[in-house]
């Protein structure tokens, strides 16, 4: 390891905080729909949000090891710091991490199957299985044009509608249901997810667009080296268009909600020199700053979206 960096702070760097947005931004607005819909159960929201972030990290050390023992990482890369790669922490360290940081996202689910029983199993095992299937397994989702619909529907619709679903059928059903139990996903916390899923989505565009060349020389095919910069910067505004569509969406044909679900439109001034940088430039010195804004974003909208539903 190299004396520059600690231990400690290699580790840190390995789990990319700057992507933990990602993970907790889906169960926040959850929490939120859950209030506003009366089945609002702390702990099943308080499990949801630490396996989702367990799920997220794993996901991170997953890609940070298989893009490097494939050769897709090497010294050309201007991203942030992969710890594997750079040889800050031996490759097989990071993928028992990997093995250990799912499996204990396994662990924390056995108790939302309790509360919310076969249909949880099924998008629990899903989401573990899709994690490490971005970047690992005979046929990795990221680098096979996926890795974006990947986050959409994890980290975004699933995610969300399954952190309501768990506290509705915490409220509403019996433990280990077999069923989808009535009134457990309505049909708001759907449409509530989209914006988290499109926000998170753009986090790995901005990541994808910085690496286009080193990918598509590595043989990575991303969406982005599939539709190039013009399409993936389309991809970007487009997903932005869809989340800040949502809350006028809900304020302006939906009665039970009031004008405080505009709230996320606030942080548009924070978005559009995002999107601008996104637009215009393909070097790390700006998409890696870019990248760790896009966090910012879908964690400031996220909370004001859930502050608008709520109250």
């Amino acid at each position: 390891m190299s004396t520059d960096v600690s231990r400690g702070r290699a580790w840190l760097m390995a789990t990319r905080p700057q992507t933990l947005p990602a993970g907790a931004a889906p169960v926040v607005v959850g929490a939120a729909i859950a209030v506003h819909e009366g089945v609002f159960a702390p702990l099943p929201a308080l499990a949801a949000l630490v396996g989702a972030l367990l799920i997220q990290i794993g996901t991170n050390f997953a890609n940070d090891y298989y893009d490097a023992v494939k050769g897709v990482d090497d010294e050309s890369r201007e991203g942030f710091t992969r710890v594997t790669q750079s040889g800050l922490i031996p490759a097989e360290q990071v993928k028992l991490a990997m093995a250990a940081t799912f499996g204990l996202a396994i662990l924390v689910g056995t108790y939302l199957v309790y509360v919310g029983g076969v249909p949880i199993l099924v998008i629990g095992l899903l989401s573990v299985a899709s994690g490490y299937a971005y970047a690992g397994g005979p046929y990795p989702l990221g680098s096979h044009g996926l890795g974006d619909l990947f986050v959409f529907v994890f980290f975004g619709v699933v995610a969300v509608v399954g952190t309501v679903y768990v506290q509705a059928a915490a409220v509403l059903a019996e433990p280990l249901t077999t069923t989808i139990p009535a009134g457990t996903i309505p049909a708001v916390a759907v449409i509530a997810s989209l914006p988290v899923a499109a926000i998170s989505t753009n986090i790995i565009v901005v990541n994808n667009v910085r690496d286009l060349e080193t990918d598509r020389e590595a043989g990575k095919y991303t969406l982005a080296v599939i539709i190039g910069y013009r399409w993936s910067r389309v991809e970007y505004v487009g997903l932005l268009a869809l989340a800040y569509a949502v809350p006028i969406y809900l304020w302006a044909a939906r009665n039970a909600f009031g004008p405080g679900v505009l709230l996320p439109l606030l942080t548009l001034p924070l978005a559009i020199p995002v999107a601008r940088t996104v637009c215009t430039r393909t070097d790390g010195d700006a998409l890696n700053p870019a990248l760790e804004r896009t966090g910012q974003l879908l964690a400031a909208f996220s909370a004001l979206f859930a502050v608008g539903v709520v109250v």
